[in-house]
């Protein structure tokens, strides 16, 4: 669920709300309780979890070797479909 920002304009609080997509804004405030708040616009926290394209193959400073170019039958490609062609 995301965290939304909002700030109250009678007491000049900020404060948090753990909503979801569907659930309407909020129009009083947690601390005082005046239902004179607005929702704040504010940057978001991403995070990939788990395995995936970053870790398997962008993630690490080595990369692969790149295939010559025209370098015959199996020169440093390891099984590539070029150097098995020629």
């Amino acid at each position: 669920m995301p965290i939304y920002e909002y700030k109250c304009k009678s007491c000049g609080e900020t404060f948090e709300a753990r909503q979801k997509f569907s659930d309407p804004a909020l129009n009083s405030c947690k601390v005082c309780g005046a239902a004179d708040v607005t929702k704040l616009i504010s940057q978001t926290a991403f995070s990939l979890k788990g395995g995936g394209w970053y870790q398997q193959g962008y993630g690490g400073s080595s990369k692969p070797a790149a295939c010559p170019s025209g370098g015959g039958e199996g020169a440093g490609c390891g099984g590539c479909p070029k150097a098995a062609n020629g």
